[in-house]
C-alpha cells in the first residue's frame, strides 16, 4: 500500500511538471505573436506601442512564465522543485500585470494583451482567495482568540494552494498579508476587474475584514517573517502591518464587491504607495526622514538595523538567533535595492521629480541583466565574509555584491513586479490615478474636489453640519416634550423606515428593500449602565458629534439619531437634557453645527448603503425597536418630571444588613429576609449570598436568583444607586460591549494595559482580546477585595480609551496603564480632598463624576500639593519624567553588573546588545523590573533617583559602577543618614565624616520602612515628603535666603556656582550661568577657600576643602543629600548651623 502511494504521489509530482512545462512552453511569447530579443537600443520618439511592447516582454519573461497555471499564485524561488508562494510576493505580481494592463488600456487595437494582462491578476487573486476559503473555520477562530495557531497561511503551494508549513515551521502570522490582499481587492474591482463572483465570496470578504479589525494590533511576523528583530521566534507589533491593516479598512469601507522594530524599511509600502496610511504631513515627513537617515546605502535601504538576514555571519543551520548575536550583524546588513524602487513611486505619487531622479541615478548601477537584456533587481546586495571586518571597522569602505544576477535563473519576482509599476509610472505610461482608483492619495490642491471616502486623508478644515432626527421613546414622552417646544418623532411616526439598534452612528442602509436607520449604542440601556448617568450621556452625544465632524469624509450629510428614554427626563437629570436639546433646536451642540428636522426630510440629503445582496434566511427575524422594559412607573401615568425620585443619597447606597451575620444563615431565612427586605443595597448582598450558594437558576418569589438580581440591577439604576448597580452588574457579569475597541485604542497609543486589583496579581494586555478573554480576566482577578471593582475598571477603561485617543499628552511618560493603580490613585486623591472628613466612597459616585476625577488626576501638575501626595499620585499613575528610559539605559552602559530594584534584576548584558536605546522592548524591560515595587511612592523615589543618578555620571564621564548597583539599598541608607542629620538637637554642632568608595553596596536592603510612609514612624514619611530648594536667582545676600519654596516637579531652576566668600561666616553668592531640570539643585565648583552648600530643608552646610573635591554634582529633589553622594571618593564635614 505504501509503495502504491508513493508511486501515486510520484505520478502526481510528473503530472504536475509536465503541465507546468507545456503552460511555460507556451507562455514564452504571446498567444498572438512570438516573444523577441528585447535587448536592442530603443530609438527616440518611439511610439505608445513600442514602449508598451518593451515593458510587456520584461513582464513576460521575468514575471508571467512563472506564473502557475493552476492557482495563479507567483513562486518565491523561480528555480528548482517544490515551489512556495508567498501572498505578499504574489499581490505585487498581480499588482505589475494589472499596471500593464492599466496602461494598454489607452491603446484600441491592443492585439489582447489587456485582457491577458487583467486576467493574470484576476487569476491570482483568485488563487490567494481559494487558498484563504480553503482555511475559513481558521478566520473564525482568530476572530476569537488572535493566536499563531489559528491564522490564516501566508504561504502556500504553488500549484496546488495546500498548506506546506504548519504555523510551527513558518511565520505565518502576517496581518501586513492579508491587508494588502484586502487594499488591492479593492483598487482592482474599482479599476473594472471582476475578481468576485458570488455572494458566499463577499460574506468570506466581509469576515475577513472583521478579523483584521479585530486583530490589527495584534504583534504578527510581518514582512519579513521574522517577528521581533531578534529572531527567536516570538511575533512583534510591527507599524507596517498596523498601517496596511489601517488601509484596508479604509479603503473597503462601505465598498461594494460587486463593482516597535525602531526603524524598518517596511514602512516604506505603508507611508506611501500602495497603502498612504498616514494622513498626517508632518510625521510622513520625519519618519521617511528617519528610515533614510538610518536605513539608506549606497546599495539599497537596510531593513532594519542588525538585520542579520543572509549576511555573511549568519547561521544558515539554525532557524532563531542565540541570545545577543544581532549584535555580530552590526554594520554588515544586507542592502536591498527594491527600497530605491519605492522611492521613485513615492517621487512620482507627490510630484517630487527631483526625488525620482536621484532615486533613478541610484538604481540604475545596481540592475543586473538577463541574457536577453531584462533588467533584473537584485534582491540584495551583501558584504563577502573576506570584507565583514574590514567594513565594520570603516563603514560603507567595502564592496557589496549582487545575491542574483539574472543569468542564473534565479528572480526576486516582488522587485521585477515593482520596477516595472516603477518604470510605467516614470515613463507617464500609466498615472498615480489609474494605479490609485479609489484615491487613497490624493494630492492637497485635489482635496476640496474629490470624495475622500476611501483616502487616508481626513477631511480638510469644513464647516460640516450634522443632520440630527429627535426619536422619543413614547408617545406620552412626545406630548410632554412639545410642552418644552421640543419636536420629535416616534419610531411609529417614522414608518415605513424602521429604527435599528446597531453601532452604526451616520449612515442609512437599505436592506431587501427596507430602509434603516440606525441609533448609536450609547443609547441603548442592554449594554451597559452608564448609558444611565444622564450626564455621561450627554457627554457622549457631544463626543459622537465632534467624532462625525472630524472625520466625516464622504458625499451627504452625516444622519445622528438621538434616541430620549422617559428616564432621561426623571428628577434634577430633566435640566441637562432640556439644555441640551434646546441646543439641539439652537442648531449648535458643542461646537459642532446641527440640523434638526423630521427622518422622512432628512433621508433625501444623507448617505444611503446599498445591501439588497445579504440574505436572510426564513428562520432569521429582521431586528426591530423595542421601548424600554419595566419603567418602574404605572403603564397609564402621564411623564411627570416632578414624579420621579430624587438623587439617591449616601445612606440609600448602605445595606441594612451584615453580610458576615447572614453568610451562616440558612437559605431559607435569606429568602424570607430578601422577601420582606425593601432596601436595595440589602437585596444585592443577600442576593448575592444565594448566587454563590445555590446558583443562578435557584428560585425566589422573583423568579431565579439572576432574574432577582437583574430586576436590583434596574431598580437601582432608575434611582442612581450607583454603589448598589455597580454590586448587581457585578454579580451578573456584565461586559461593556465596546470595552475590547477602548484597550485597543490604549494598544494603538503605543501603551500596554493590565487588569486586576492593587496589590494582587495583575495582568497585562499587549494585544487585543477577545471579550470573552477581557471577560475571564476581569472577573477573575479585579474583584477579590470588591466585587464592585469589576465594573468599575471596565468605567475605567471605557474613559481611558476614549481620553487617550483625544488628549494623548495626558499619558505621557506612562508606558503601562495599570487601572488597578489608577484606582488607588483615585481614592487616595478622595482622601487628600476629603482632609479630616472621611472620604468620599468612588464606588457610590456616578459615571461621569468618576471620568471627572479621573481627568482630574491624569493632570501633570498639582500645584498646592506635597511631594508625598505628589508622589502617591504619580506612582500610582506609573508616570516617568522625559527620556526617563534613555537615562536607565545610559546607567545600564556604566553599569557592567547590572541594576536590582526590589529583587528584580537588569542585567547590563544581553540586554545592551540585543537592544537599542530608544525601541520600545527596552522600556518595557524597564518597566518590568520596576512592577515588583508594591508602593507607589516608592515607586516614585527609585524613579527619581534614576534620573539622579544619570545626570551624575552624564556630568561624571570617568565614574564607573563597579558591582551591581541595589537601588533599594542605596534609599534606604539615604534614608537613614537623612534620619540622623536630622535628629541632632538644634543648635548644637556636631561633626559627622563620612568616607565613601565607588559603590561597594551589595547586599539587598529591607526597604520596607521606606514603602508605607502612612504605616511607618515619622522621619520615613519625611524623607518621602522633602521638596527640592531652588537657588536665588542673582545675588544672594544670607545662607538662610538659599531656604526657599518647594517646586514642582516640572520647574525649572537656576543653578551656579557657589562659594564661600572671604572673610565671611553666613555669606555665599549664586552666580547663574544655566537652567537645568528641577532635580538638579546645584553645581559645586572649586572655591578659593573651599566650597559652601545649603543642605535643602535645613540650616546645615556642606564644607569641602579645596584639595579635596573639585567638582562635585549633587542632586536633591528627595533631599537625600547623602544618597546620591555615594559615587563620589571624597571626605565631607557637616556642621550643624
Amino acid at each position: 500500500m505504501a509503495a502504491a502511494a508513493a508511486a501515486a504521489s510520484h505520478m502526481a509530482d510528473v503530472s504536475w511538471k509536465v503541465l507546468e512545462l507545456r503552460a511555460r512552453s507556451k507562455r514564452s511569447g504571446s498567444i498572438y505573436e512570438p516573444l523577441k530579443s528585447i535587448n536592442l537600443p530603443r530609438p527616440e520618439g518611439e511610439s505608445l506601442w513600442d514602449k508598451l511592447n518593451h515593458y510587456y516582454r520584461i513582464v513576460k519573461s521575468t514575471l508571467l512564465l512563472h506564473q502557475s497555471p493552476t492557482t495563479g499564485l507567483f513562486p518565491t524561488k523561480t528555480y528548482g522543485d517544490n515551489q512556495k508562494a508567498k501572498v505578499h510576493d504574489s499581490l505585487y505580481c498581480a499588482a505589475c500585470a494589472w499596471a500593464l494592463a492599466l496602461a494598454y488600456r489607452r491603446i484600441d487595437d491592443d492585439k489582447g494583451r489587456t485582457h491577458e494582462l487583467e486576467h493574470s491578476a484576476i487569476k491570482c487573486m483568485r488563487g490567494i482567495l481559494y487558498c484563504y476559503m480553503r482555511q475559513a473555520d481558521k478566520v473564525q477562530k482568530f476572530k476569537q482568540d488572535p493566536k499563531p495557531s489559528a491564522c490564516l497561511h501566508s504561504l502556500f503551494s504553488a500549484h496546488t494552494g495546500d498548506e506546506v508549513f504548519s504555523h510551527k515551521e513558518y511565520g505565518h502570522l502576517q496581518i501586513n498579508a492579508v491587508s494588502l490582499f484586502l487594499l488591492y481587492l479593492v483598487e482592482m474591482i474599482s479599476s473594472g476587474l471582476q475578481i468576485i463572483y458570488n455572494t458566499d465570496e463577499v460574506s468570506f470578504i466581509q469576515n475577513l475584514v472583521f478579523c483584521v479589525e479585530r486583530a490589527y494590533r495584534v504583534p504578527d511576523f510581518g514582512v519579513w517573517e521574522r517577528g521581533s528583530k531578534y529572531n527567536n521566534g516570538s511575533p512583534e507589533l510591527h507599524s507596517s502591518s498596523v498601517g496596511l491593516a489601517k488601509a484596508a479598512l479604509e479603503a473597503i469601507n462601505g465598498f461594494n464587491l460587486f463593482g516597535n522594530q525602531n526603524t524598518d524599511a517596511a514602512l516604506l509600502p505603508c507611508l506611501s504607495y500602495p497603502a498612504f496610511a498616514l494622513d498626517d504631513e508632518v510625521l510622513f515627513g520625519q519618519t521617511l526622514d528617519k528610515i533614510i537617515r538610518k536605513l539608506k546605502g549606497k546599495y539599497g535601504f537596510k531593513r532594519f538595523l542588525r538585520d542579520g538576514y543572509r549576511t555573511a555571519l549568519e547561521d544558515r543551520s539554525r532557524r532563531y538567533y542565540k541570545p545577543a548575536e544581532i549584535k555580530l550583524f552590526d554594520g554588515i546588513e544586507c542592502e536591498f535595492p527594491l527600497f530605491f524602487i519605492f522611492m521613485i513611486i513615492d517621487g512620482v505619487f507627490r510630484g517630487n521629480p527631483a526625488q525620482v531622479k536621484e532615486y533613478q541615478d541610484l538604481l540604475d548601477p545596481l540592475l543586473q541583466h538577463t541574457p536577453e537584456g531584462c533588467p533584473v533587481v537584485p534582491k540584495y546586495y551583501y558584504v563577502p565574509a573576506d570584507f565583514v571586518e574590514t567594513e565594520k571597522r570603516s563603514p560603507g569602505s567595502q564592496r557589496r555584491f549582487p545575491s542574483n544576477n539574472g543569468r542564473d535563473g534565479k528572480l526576486f519576482l516582488w522587485g521585477q513586479a515593482m520596477y516595472i509599476i516603477a518604470k510605467l509610472l516614470a515613463d507617464k505610461l500609466v498615472s498615480p490615478k489609474d494605479l490609485d482608483p479609489i484615491g487613497r492619495y490624493v494630492a492637497p490642491q485635489d482635496q476640496r474636489n474629490v470624495s475622500m471616502r476611501f483616502s487616508n486623508q481626513g477631511p480638510l478644515e469644513n464647516d460640516l453640519v450634522v443632520h440630527v432626527a429627535l426619536i422619543a421613546e413614547s408617545q406620552r414622552l412626545q406630548v410632554f416634550l412639545n410642552t418644552y417646544g421640543i419636536q420629535t418623532q416616534t419610531p411609529q411616526q417614522v414608518e415605513p423606515i424602521q429604527i435599528w439598534a446597531q453601532k452604526e452612528l451616520v449612515k442609512i442602509y437599505r436592506i431587501l428593500g427596507k430602509t434603516v436607520v440606525c441609533y448609536s449604542i450609547i443609547f441603548d440601556l442592554s449594554d451597559f449602565y452608564m448609558s444611565q448617568d444622564v450626564m455621561m450621556l450627554i457627554d457622549d452625544i457631544k463626543n459622537a458629534l465632534q467624532f462625525i465632524k472630524q472625520y466625516w469624509k464622504m458625499h451627504g450629510r452625516p444622519l445622528f439619531v438621538v434616541l430620549i428614554r422617559e428616564d432621561n427626563i426623571r428628577g434634577s437629570r430633566f435640566s441637562p437634557i432640556l439644555d441640551m436639546l434646546a441646543a439641539f433646536r439652537k442648531g449648535i451642540v458643542g461646537g459642532v453645527k446641527v440640523h434638526v428636522d423630521r427622518v422622512q426630510t432628512l433621508i433625501s440629503g444623507a448617505v444611503v448603503e446599498q445591501l439588497d445582496f445579504l440574505r436572510i434566511t426564513d428562520t432569521e427575524e429582521a431586528p426591530v425597536f423595542k421601548s424600554l422594559e419595566e419603567l418602574d412607573l404605572p403603564k397609564h401615568s402621564k411623564v411627570k418630571r416632578q414624579s420621579s425620585t430624587p438623587n439617591a443619597s449616601e445612606l440609600e447606597q448602605q445595606p441594612d444588613v451584615n453580610i458576615n451575620d447572614w453568610k451562616t444563615k440558612s437559605t431559607y431565612e435569606i429568602l424570607q429576609k430578601l422577601n420582606d427586605c425593601n432596601c436595595l443595597a440589602s437585596q444585592a448582598l443577600l442576593s448575592s449570598i444565594l448566587l454563590k450558594r445555590e446558583g443562578p437558576n435557584f428560585i425566589t418569589k422573583e423568579g431565579t436568583v439572576a432574574e432577582h438580581i437583574e430586576r436590583i440591577y434596574r431598580r437601582a439604576g432608575s434611582r442612581k444607586l450607583w454603589s448598589v448597580v455597580r454590586f448587581a452588574a457585578s454579580l451578573l457579569g456584565k461586559l461593556v460591549d465596546s470595552l475590547a475597541p477602548s484597550i485597543t485604542n490604549v494598544l494603538v497609543q503605543g501603551k500596554q494595559v493590565t487588569l486586576g486589583a492593587f496589590g494582587q496579581e495583575e495582568v497585562v494586555i499587549s494585544n487585543p482580546l477577545s471579550p470573552a478573554v477581557i471577560k475571564n480576566i476581569i472577573y477573575e482577578k479585579c474583584h477579590l477585595q470588591d466585587e464592585r471593582e469589576a465594573v468599575v475598571q471596565q468605567e475605567l477603561v471605557i474613559h481611558i480609551g476614549w481620553i487617550i485617543s483625544n488628549s494623548p499628552e495626558l499619558f505621557r511618560g506612562m508606558l503601562k496603564i495599570r487601572i488597578g493603580w489608577i484606582i488607588h490613585a483615585m481614592q487616595y486623591e478622595l482622601k487628600i480632598r476629603a482632609g479630616d472628613m472621611p472620604a468620599k466612597d468612588l464606588y457610590q459616585m456616578s459615571p461621569s463624576e468618576v471620568k471627572q476625577l479621573l481627568l482630574d488626576i491624569l493632570q501633570p501638575q498639582h500645584p498646592g500639593r506635597s511631594w508625598l501626595n505628589r508622589r502617591q499620585i504619580d506612582g500610582s499613575l506609573n508616570r516617568t519624567p522625559a527620556g526617563f528610559y534613555d537615562r536607565v539605559w545610559q546607567i545600564l552602559e556604566r553599569t557592567p553588573n547590572g541594576l536590582i530594584v526590589a529583587g528584580k534584576f537588569l542585567p547590563q548584558q544581553p540586554t545592551l546588545s540585543d537592544m537599542t536605546m530608544y525601541e520600545m522592548n527596552f522600556s518595557l524591560l524597564v518597566e518590568d523590573m520596576l512592577q515588583n515595587i508594591d508602593q507607589p511612592q516608592y515607586r516614585q523615589i527609585i524613579v527619581e533617583l534614576l534620573m539622579v543618578i544619570s545626570v551624575i555620571l552624564e556630568r561624571n564621564p570617568e565614574l564607573e559602577f563597579q558591582d551591581k548597583v541595589d537601588l533599594d539599598k542605596v534609599v534606604q541608607e539615604a534614608f537613614h543618614d537623612f534620619q540622623k542629620d536630622h535628629s541632632s538637637p538644634k543648635g548644637a554642632e556636631s561633626q559627622i565624616t563620612v568616607t565613601v568608595k565607588k559603590c561597594h553596596i551589595h547586599s539587598t536592603a529591607d526597604i520596607s520602612t521606606c514603602s508605607s510612609p502612612q504605616e511607618n514612624s515619622e522621619g520615613c514619611q519625611n524623607a518621602l515628603n522633602l521638596s527640592s530648594t531652588p537657588l536665588g536667582d542673582g545675588e544672594v545676600d544670607n545662607v538662610s535666603q538659599l531656604t526657599g519654596s518647594s517646586i514642582g516637579a516640572e520647574d525649572t531652576v537656576l543653578h551656579g556656582f557657589i562659594k564661600k566668600e572671604k572673610n565671611s561666616k553666613d555669606t555665599v553668592q549664586a552666580s547663574v550661568v544655566s537652567r537645568v531640570p528641577a532635580f538638579i539643585v546645584g553645581e559645586f565648583a572649586q572655591g578659593v577657600d573651599g566650597i559652601a552648600y545649603l543642605m535643602p530643608g535645613s540650616k546645615a552646610k556642606v564644607r569641602i576643602a579645596k584639595d579635596e573635591a573639585f567638582n562635585i554634582r549633587v542632586a536633591a529633589k528627595t533631599g537625600l543629600l547623602r544618597s546620591w553622594m555615594v559615587w563620589l571618593d571624597v571626605q565631607t564635614k557637616l556642621l550643624q548651623a
